[in-house]
């Protein structure tokens, strides 16, 4: 820091060469840190008292020498004041305990989500209209074969799977009527009857 006296101002410039920091850092810390306060005169520029330098020298140790966060150290300078921070970074000084706030990770903010582009949104809606209608044939159908292929593998699920003997017992299910079967049916033309329509609309949004 050149040859000034020890109770004389410094610059910014000066400070951060002498703490070995980009001078951003430092306008970052006053950002975060309420009791950083360096004089500012004409165009803005920053003059530290010798107390400045050693509150930065003192979050800088609990930063850089001691792995706080910048909230840890916000605690640390909350309950033990500055002047506990102005000398923490000296040989011998006494030391924060590790509690748990002041040590606590910082939770990074989650990246703004980004809109899906229209093409991809339409593929999206396409591929679950397809995965619907392919559903429900499997669930509406009465062929035995099937329904003996699935109890097969009902049983297999069962042989592999033990339930515990404190479950409680589930009945199973009853067989579906032949009304709700018609229903089902019923309820199947209109959504394939509803596909239709929404292709014709894709097909005409894509032109």
């Amino acid at each position: 820091m050149g040859e000034k006296a020890p109770e004389a101002f410094r610059t910014i410039s000066e400070v951060a060469s002498d703490l070995d920091l980009p001078q951003h850092v430092l306008r970052f810390w006053e950002t975060r840190f309420q009791q950083i306060k360096p004089l500012k005169r004409g165009g803005g520029r920053r003059y530290y008292r010798p107390d400045d330098i050693d509150l930065l020298r003192g979050i800088r140790h609990l930063l850089y020498s001691e792995g706080y966060t910048i909230r840890g150290a916000q605690r640390i300078l909350k309950d033990h004041g500055i002047k506990f921070v102005q000398s923490v970074w000296r040989a011998g000084a006494p030391q924060p305990a590790r509690a748990s706030q002041a040590v606590e990770p910082e939770i990074p903010e989650a990246p703004p989500l980004r809109p899906q582009p229209r093409e991809q949104r339409r593929g999206d809606t396409e591929s679950a209209h397809r995965r619907l209608f392919g559903l429900l044939p499997t669930l509406l159908s009465s062929d035995p074969d099937e329904e003996r292929l699935a109890e097969s593998r009902r049983a297999d699920a069962d042989t592999m799977i033990l339930p515990s003997p404190l479950a409680p017992r589930v009945s199973e299910p009853a067989a579906l009527p032949p009304e709700g079967v018609r229903k089902l049916q019923d309820t199947l033309n209109e959504l394939q009857a509803c596909r239709r329509l929404l292709d014709v609309a894709v097909a005409e949004a894509s032109v």
